[in-house]
């Protein structure tokens, strides 16, 4: 890509964001609703909404990456994994290597209701990425699942959904958590298959363009923050 429509992009997505802001600090008070897939990290024993894209994160060895799709309101909390991030019962089949590290990773496609029409969603599953130790969170993806990239954002795992890709939907969030689950966790085939694809030269597959799903995250989070930030100044006034 060009300097030129590098930057071009750039502004075009800086302009986007500003409009955003702005339509969220000055709409109605309803929040809208998206249908969407989050990228999640596992700190501390809990799940933290990543506010960077996968493209510029390394996760550590040892580190639990975690998706999940839902539909979210824009001023809603994030609705995270149903399982926790169990870096040992996810990687317990995958063997250390000299020069690579061991990313866990939580592939939760949530619940029927979250589903678009006459969609199914797979059982949530666990998935141990073996990849070179200066691998980003895009290539540990690119390690035990397919995605699908459209607009800068990622929109579908494994062909979950086969159609659309973050649009906003007329549904509301549970208004309670989420039930947790259980994972289904890799068989030693399975893992090493998908370890020795990904690990042909550890990249991504056709050149995917991971940069506009770094800003596509913070998209994400920039709308929240401006409904948060219309929520406090509407309780100052």
């Amino acid at each position: 890509m060009s300097t030129i429509a590098r930057r071009s992009g750039s502004l075009f997505i800086v302009s986007v964001l500003s409009a955003l802001f702005l339509s969220v600090l000055a709409g109605p008070a309803q929040a809208a609703s998206y249908r969407y897939w989050g990228y999640y990290t596992w700190t501390d024993g809990a799940w933290t909404f990543a506010t960077k894209g996968p493209d510029q994160t390394a996760p550590a060895d040892g580190a639990v990456e975690g998706w999940r799709f839902a539909v979210t309101t824009e001023a809603g909390s994030p609705r995270v994994p149903r399982a926790d991030g169990d870096f040992d019962a996810i990687c317990t089949s995958t063997e250390p290597a000299a020069g690579k590290k061991r990313v866990a990773v939580v592939v939760d496609a949530g619940l029927p209701a979250d589903a678009p029409e006459g969609a199914e969603p797979p059982e949530p599953r666990g998935a141990c990425a073996l990849v070179d130790e200066s691998a980003s969170g895009a290539q540990v993806l690119a390690a035990v699942a397919t995605a699908r990239i459209e607009g800068g954002l990622v929109c579908s795992l494994d062909g979950y959904p086969a159609q659309g890709c973050g649009e906003p939907v007329d549904l509301e969030p549970p208004a309670t958590p989420d039930a947790q689950v259980a994972l289904a966790l890799p068989a030693d085939e399975t893992d090493a298959a998908q370890n020795d694809a990904a690990n042909s030269d550890g990249e991504d597959d056709g050149g995917t363009p991971w940069l506009p799903i770094a800003i596509g995250g913070v998209l994400v989070a920039t709308v929240a923050g401006a409904a948060a930030y219309k929520s406090r100044s509407g309780a100052r006034s």
